[in-house]
């Protein structure tokens, strides 16, 4: 039994959901997504809800039940609100600014790294020791946040590099002389 497939979905107002096939496409006032789904999954919409229904109790089944309803409720949920990722950067010199529509970040290297964000994807830095990653696709957002946080990640002795915000990072002693 698929928990997370069963719970309906709820459509705000401003939001427009198209079934074509098995393609779904969500238009709201943040802007439009698209995206194609099994077609054994049936996608049922009755007076703003959206529920998912799964052709049997299958193993593949009850794995794209679940699967398929958090996908749209992200869609929905991004073209109504929208995402975005928090990053901080730890470090002595460590720092990022904004230079046009590029990011440039200093993070211990011989040179700076320069980060052009993708199509629908906006980075802001209101600090120059913090990042921000908004978008309208949920899976988006998360990958060019990654990107960034692999640029230098959070290492365990001193906790330097670029972490998420309120991530945890487990710290290690030092060698001890003799």
């Amino acid at each position: 039994m698929s928990r997370i497939g069963l719970k309906p979905i709820q459509v705000p107002d401003g939001v427009e959901v198209k079934f074509d096939g098995n393609t779904v496409t969500v238009k709201g006032p943040k802007g439009e997504l698209a995206r194609s789904f099994d077609s054994d999954m049936k996608i049922v919409m009755e007076d703003n809800v959206i529920t998912i229904e799964r052709p049997s109790d299958h193993k593949d089944h009850r794995a794209l039940h679940g699967t398929t309803r958090s996908l749209i409720a992200n869609m929905v949920e991004g073209v109504s609100k929208g995402f975005e990722k928090k990053l901080e950067i730890i470090g002595v010199g460590y720092r990022a600014q904004k230079q046009g529509n590029k990011v440039v970040i200093s993070a211990g290297y011989s040179h700076p790294v320069e980060i052009e964000p993708e199509d629908g994807i906006e980075i802001d830095v209101p600090k120059n020791t913090q990042l921000t990653v908004k978008g309208i696709d949920k899976e988006l957002v998360g990958a060019v946040a990654s990107n960034i946080r692999a640029i230098r990640p959070p290492e365990p002795y001193k906790g330097k590099g670029i972490r998420y915000e309120g991530e945890y990072v487990r710290r290690k002693e030092g060698k001890t002389a003799k």
